[in-house]
């Protein structure tokens, strides 16, 4: 950045210690999953608030958006103040979030609280490259994957957490149980979480400004960036139809059912963090075109499961455990590109990563309208070949992970 004002650099903290790591875990576990909270509650929430099914839908559509922008104007953030200070009070807000919705009277009020809630959930965007910060050099990739264990995790068991939460105390008592849990979460996080400032920083509009140079500038934050959609989009495509298979006549399973279905994915959530310990030793590349392959491979296996629950199962897992695969040691590549920027990088490659869960999740609906389960296969077969080709164009001379050695090295002194 042209302006930028140079600091003298702080003074070393000690590595993060694993239990701050997984404190930081939950609190991006509890604010990413507040955003899919809605999705089981759609009904219940329109019945309460005298709305229609249609209306009630529209909190998902706002949820998505408010995050979306979140990613683009509050995660740089974390390059211009001082990130435990900036994770707390988005936390803090993020629970506001919460707590309107939980009191919301009316479909307006749980709008706002909802678009509050998203918003301000990126807080889990900003926790995930500080543990990068944090971490030891040798220790960087298993720090993300850990922090990502919880994010996903909390993605994945949301909408089962909800419908419990709902049956016990209906649709409100889910977002008053979060916002109760952000807030002490939020404490925790103050007191355990070291200062962490950038030494070189400018204005707001320079930092925004610079996400599209970051762009311009490294081939990798676009080929990663690009990998990660394609990766997100083709397992997107698979969520937003399953429920279709799995309600449908092959099966005929209940929204509980379903929901007991879809927590088998949180095994492979809980593979993010193996595959950070992969990318430590060496083996991000290998880690990324193996995890591509298997994503390929999955939907052979979850065509399978059209007519076997035991197949879809499978397959459900295996394309878990590839997406983490992708997505980790893609955020390993981006985030030793430059250390100074990791939250402009951040933002740069999740909101890429999101913007391809949307196209898959819209595409995949289509295609299961036309073709049914084969056609959302096929589809999704698709998209993964793409993002193997991409890791093939990733690998070409000059863009190998040997190439971000020196990164990594300037890594170690980054604050």
């Amino acid at each position: 950045m042209s302006s930028q004002q140079s600091q003298p650099p702080a003074s070393p903290t000690p590595p993060i210690s694993t239990p701050v790591l997984l404190l930081m875990a939950v609190t991006c576990g509890l604010c990413a999953g507040g955003n899919y909270f809605n999705q089981p509650l759609l009904h219940s929430i329109a019945v309460g608030l005298n709305v229609s099914e249609g209306t009630a839908a529209s909190t998902v559509t706002i949820a998505q958006v408010s995050y979306a922008i979140g990613l683009l104007l509050l995660v740089p953030l974390g390059d211009m103040l001082e990130r435990r200070r900036l994770a707390v009070a988005l936390t803090l807000l993020a629970a506001i979030g919460q707590f309107i919705s939980g009191f919301a009277h009316s479909i307006a009020m749980l709008a706002v609280g909802t678009a509050m809630a998203g918003l301000f959930s990126v807080a889990a965007q900003v926790l995930v490259p500080l543990a990068a910060t944090l971490s030891a050099p040798e220790h960087r990739g298993r720090a993300v994957g850990l922090v990502m264990s919880g994010l996903l995790t909390g993605i994945l068991a949301a909408r089962s957490v909800a419908g419990l939460l709902s049956s016990l105390g209906g649709w409100s008592t889910v977002y008053l149980v979060a916002g109760t849990a952000m807030i002490l979460i939020a404490a925790a996080l103050w007191r355990v979480l070291p200062d962490s400032r950038n030494p070189q920083r400018g204005s707001y509009g320079e930092t925004l400004r610079s996400m599209g140079e970051l762009l311009t500038r490294f081939p990798r934050l676009r080929s990663r960036t690009l990998l990660g959609a394609l990766a997100f989009a083709s397992v997107s495509s698979m969520f937003s139809t399953m429920a279709l298979l799995l309600s449908g006549p092959s099966f005929g399973l209940g929204d509980g059912a379903i929901g007991l279905v879809g927590l088998a994915g949180v095994t492979g959530a809980l593979m993010a963090s193996f595959a950070g310990r992969l990318a430590d030793r060496g083996y991000l590349q290998s880690t990324s075109g193996a995890a591509a392959l298997m994503l390929v491979a999955s939907w052979a296996v979850l065509w399978m499961g059209g007519s076997s629950l035991m197949w879809f199962i499978a397959g459900l897992l295996l394309i878990d455990i590839a997406l983490q695969g992708v997505h980790i040691s893609n955020q390993n590549v981006v985030y030793a590109l430059q250390p100074e920027a990791r939250s402009r990088l951040n933002a740069v490659y999740m909101t890429g990563y999101f913007i391809g869960a949307a196209a898959g999740s819209a595409a995949g609906s289509v295609a299961f309208q036309r073709g049914g389960w084969d056609a959302s296969c096929a589809l999704g077969a698709v998209l993964a070949t793409a993002g193997l080709a991409v890791w093939l164009w990733d690998l070409r001379p000059g863009r190998s992970t040997s190439q971000l050695a020196p990164a990594v090295s300037h890594a170690v002194t980054a604050p």
